[in-house]
């Protein structure tokens, strides 16, 4: 993805989107029908699949306890999904909500307040943009985009919108990743130097074909048009086939795979704990080194993000063994925060450094409890309807800045796969560029000027943690010019 090729994607989208130069206007037109408090929610829901069925089991669950949720409309391109769904939700509420195979029917229906977007990835941005432009609510799930220009198209609409919007990453719930937030803050850690994070799982069978293929999955039963979405430029023109339909996180040109799919997953959760947003260079590499079964994605990845702020990422992962993971972990120079394996925290470990390095014997390591929730995916659901209740898109835990870096951060990854590159991000600008000697050289001169080290926002603890002592001798640095000894000058 090099500049001029990311400049012609984007342009590519915008042409293709209904969303294009006056998207902010017509969002923030429409958007005053729906921006105010909302007494009862009418949501409607896009893909039918595993995903939307949790959200409507949350949806269903608010209808009864509250009364504050109705479930107004499902759309799906496969009619027996829909046929499903609508059974499911009249024996859940005594209501059938309408049922459509085009989204477009939900977008274009003014009594719809909300939409929940759980369709495979490449459909994320149009669906989610046409429903900011309509002045409707989004939650989408993960990856909030396929792409990286996608994603930043999206943050600005949502910016410019006022509306609630969330990104489906539900482990942002746990309390953890804010009490780590408040203690990185107060200098706990010193200086934040690194990240590591992971997800290593193993299946008999190959990632995502675990999605059963069934004889009814024919072009009869499903609108295979709508779900490549050609005619918008969203994926080639290809036949028919079971696999690209029911597994198509297998496939570049409707997902990314692990990238996406689940290191998405954790770099969201470490940016929320650490406040970082978006990186300054991405690499990834990898490889489909076992799952030889006609995927196109890696079963063994990594991405290494550095930051602006001195910090340094990387998730990993093999989708070939879980034995023998690796522990998320946040670094720094007074001490580690180890949360483990997974996403079920209730607290994390506080490692301290040797008073040695630290200069403080008040610093031990200490084990920190804050407790879980006990269901996500229903806290994370009710957190997106309290939002759009209050009409305070900032009471969301993954909002699309959240969501925009950490897709950046693991498409970048992906792409550096794919092509063996390595990527800039300006976060000034939301650019992207190819990678060059300018990123070492950048920290080759602070370290030649003595600068003083740079911090995650939030940051409030001065120097705490962030220089360190040099012994007597290093007065004898320096270089001898015109043959003096630097240690005799003044």
């Amino acid at each position: 993805m090099n500049q001029k090729n990311s400049q012609v994607s984007r342009r590519k989208f915008i042409k293709t989107s209904t969303a294009s130069a006056a998207l902010a206007a017509a969002t923030a037109a429409k958007a005053d029908h729906h921006s105010s408090p909302v007494e009862k929610l009418r949501i409607g829901f896009i893909g039918l699949g595993v995903r939307n069925q949790m959200h409507l089991k949350s949806a269903m669950k608010l209808h009864n306890d509250t009364g504050s949720v109705e479930i107004a409309a499902v759309c799906d391109v496969f009619d027996r999904y829909r046929d499903e769904v609508v059974q499911k939700v009249y024996e859940g509420t005594k209501k059938k909500p309408k049922a459509v195979g085009d989204y477009r029917d939900i977008i274009n229906d003014d009594s719809i307040d909300a939409v929940v977007i759980a369709t495979p990835d490449h459909w994320h941005a149009r669906q989610t943009l046409d429903a900011l432009a309509a002045g409707k609510h989004v939650y989408c799930e993960k990856p909030m985009t396929h792409t990286v220009e996608e994603s930043l198209e999206v943050y600005k609409a949502w910016k410019a919108s006022g509306l609630v919007m969330q990104v489906g990453v539900q482990s942002t719930q746990l309390p953890v990743w804010q009490d780590a937030r408040e203690r990185i803050n107060r200098g706990q850690l010193g200086k934040v130097v690194q990240f590591q994070t992971e997800i290593f799982r193993n299946t008999a069978m190959g990632q995502w074909r675990y999605y059963k293929l069934t004889e009814d999955m024919t072009p009869k039963n499903i609108d295979w048009n709508m779900f490549l979405g050609t005619e918008l430029g969203l994926a080639p023109k290809i036949p028919f086939d079971r696999a690209k339909f029911a597994q198509w996180r297998c496939y570049w040109q409707f997902g990314s795979g692990m990238f996406t799919d689940l290191f998405v997953h954790r770099m969201t959760a470490m940016l929320a704990a650490t406040g970082l947003r978006f990186p300054g260079r991405v690499s990834g590499s990898g490889g489909i080194m076992l799952e030889y079964d006609g995927r196109n994605v890696p079963d063994v990845a990594t991405v290494v993000a550095d930051y602006h702020e001195g910090v340094q990422g990387f998730v990993t992962g093999t989708m070939v063994s879980q034995e023998t993971p690796i522990k998320q972990t946040i670094r720094g120079h007074h001490g580690s925060f180890v949360f483990g394996v997974g996403d079920g925290f209730t607290g994390f470990d506080f490692v301290a450094e040797r008073p040695q390095v630290t200069h403080n014997s008040k610093i031990k390591s200490e084990r920190v409890e804050v407790g879980g929730a006990p269901d996500l995916h229903f806290a994370h659901f009710e957190n997106f309807c309290q939002a759009v209740a209050e009409g305070k898109p900032e009471m969301v835990k993954c909002d699309p800045e959240l969501g925009a870096a950490a897709m950046v951060t693991v498409k970048l990854g992906s792409e550096g796969y794919k092509r063996g590159k390595v990527y800039h991000f300006d976060p000034s600008t939301l650019t992207v560029s190819d990678g060059s000697a300018d990123w070492a050289s950048g920290w080759e001169t602070m370290s030649a000027e003595r600068a003083s080290a740079r911090h995650v926002p939030g940051w409030a603890a001065g120097e705490t943690g962030s220089q360190l002592k040099p012994q007597d001798y290093q007065g004898l640095e320096g270089p001898w010019i015109d043959g003096v000894d630097p240690a005799t000058r003044a």
